[in-house]
């Protein structure tokens, strides 16, 4: 195809659809000039705004791959050496669908890039969403790559979703501690009440289940869902641990569980079921008073409502905190980790899996209880993460999602005010070298003035004995 050596001596800006035939003419495309300048009348502004995307779509739709990517190269040659220091053409210009027009370090009379900008969404590791390092400048705000310098081509690329605050915020986490060990207080507290109201197995026998009534019951099968549930658990403290950002990640996990519970404390109240199986001895347990049923309370909070410990409750049915744990620990587990750890993560979920199986095979949960309660976590989880990874309350404050997030969502609004993105999964130490140092470097300081203290009060308790033998040499 030959190049246009000569092109009309007028502006782009300024040509008439004969101009743009006759640039046509010269790039070898002829046989297009009736279907632009003809059919579409297409001048010289028309034409410095259309993208590929215009012509492989109606109504221009060529057929021909080669003509369309040789008719984009001319036209970003033609946007390249336009001289324009009119700001509204320049605005006007850059409106075309997914482009900005912006200017070169080299100012406003320069020629002028087009570049593009893309959202990304993902939620994978901390690779994923970064922009690599730029050989050019910042064009529109946000640094591009260049292609090449000869020809200013701009690589598109995903903006990043990760969070440029990431202010661990201690006293926060704290809150959100202290926030789950009060409504795992108030859970215990509930059990003793429901356990009272547990309904007489010999007037309300087990309600038909489809997966109980084909399951054979396996009197061992509720301790193995707690040694699965304690594997998860201590997976995710060594996480959390490890974790760079360990203080946000916990008080996400501590806001979320205890939210679920509360949840749990209002259904196990509203109603009560029959017993899920004729092998558990369950009866309504009058505690007389209140001290005593503090004290049951703190029998079953101390030993976290697990059977293992010699815990044993009734009543607590609808739904399985049991499964509640176990979702949330292998979703956790699983969101901040990398997911090239394919292993972990296939290990959880098994884990995750069978405790499951292992609660309906022990006859304690009826199916809805189990499926309610994977639904609610994985539900809140889910909801808690695209919220804050997609900025809900940080992108715009004054906006009605923002505001609304807020109203029905305090605690998420509350935890995640100052978080603006992702978090990235990066790993350290709990304690770094300095950090070692720095420490025994306190403890040594700490030493050192408490001996001065024993040192100078012993000082002044030998001063004053030689002071009284002294006087009492005098009065002798």
């Amino acid at each position: 195809m030959p190049s246009p050596s000569h092109l009309p001596p007028s502006p782009v800006l300024s040509w008439t659809t004969s101009e743009v035939r006759s640039w046509l003419t010269q790039l070898g495309m002829a046989r297009y000039a009736r279907l632009l300048c003809d059919q579409h009348r297409v001048d010289g502004p028309a034409l410095l705004m259309l993208q590929e995307e215009d012509f492989r779509q109606p109504p221009l739709r060529l057929d021909v791959l080669g003509d369309i990517k040789h008719l984009a190269y001319h036209l970003s040659a033609l946007r390249y050496d336009l001289q324009c220091s009119d700001l509204k053409v320049k605005y006007c210009l850059a409106q075309s669908p997914g482009s900005v027009l912006a200017p070169t370090s080299a100012g406003d009379s320069s020629p002028m890039v087009r570049t593009h900008s893309l959202a990304s969404t993902s939620s994978d590791d901390s690779s994923y969403g970064r922009e690599p390092p730029t050989q050019s400048g910042q064009l529109g705000g946000l640094a591009r790559p260049l292609v090449c310098t000869s020809c200013q081509a701009v690589i598109q690329i995903p903006k990043s979703n990760l969070a440029t605050k990431l202010n661990p915020e201690r006293w926060k986490t704290a809150v959100a501690i202290m926030y789950a060990l009060s409504v795992s207080w108030l859970t215990a507290l509930t059990m003793t009440v429901v356990h009272d109201r547990v309904p007489d197995m010999n007037k309300y026998p087990p309600l038909p289940d489809i997966i109980l009534d084909n399951v054979p019951h396996i009197p061992w099968a509720f301790e193995m869902t707690e040694v699965t549930g304690m594997t998860l658990l201590s997976i995710w403290l060594l996480v959390m641990l490890f974790h760079k950002h360990r203080f946000i990640i916990a008080r996400r996990f501590f806001s979320i569980a205890g939210t679920i519970f509360l949840l749990r404390c209002i259904t196990m109240l509203i109603t009560s079921l029959s017993v899920p199986g004729v092998h558990l001895d369950c009866k309504p347990r009058p505690y007389g008073t209140w001290a005593n049923r503090l004290y049951n309370a703190y029998i079953i909070w101390s030993g976290a409502g697990m059977s293992l410990q010699g815990v044993r409750t009734c009543g607590d049915y609808m739904f399985s905190g049991h499964t509640v744990s176990l979702t949330l620990l292998n979703f956790f587990i699983t969101e901040y980790t990398s997911r090239r750890i394919y292993f972990l993560h296939t290990f959880t979920w098994v884990l995750s899996c069978f405790g499951v199986f292992f609660i309906l095979a022990a006859h304690e949960h009826y199916s809805i209880d189990v499926f309610v309660a994977f639904y609610i976590s994985s539900r809140l989880f889910l909801y808690y993460h695209t919220l804050v990874n997609n900025r809900a309350v940080t992108k715009y404050q004054e906006s009605f999602d923002a505001k609304r997030t807020w109203f029905y969502f305090p605690l998420f609004s509350f935890f995640e005010q100052n978080i603006d993105g992702r978090i990235p999964n990066e790993f350290q130490l709990p304690l770094s070298p300095e950090d070692v140092r720095n420490g025994c470097q306190w403890i040594g300081n700490l030493y050192q003035s408490i001996v001065k203290v024993v040192c100078s009060n012993g000082g002044v308790g030998r001063q004053e004995r030689k002071k009284k033998k002294a006087m009492n040499d005098r009065m002798n």
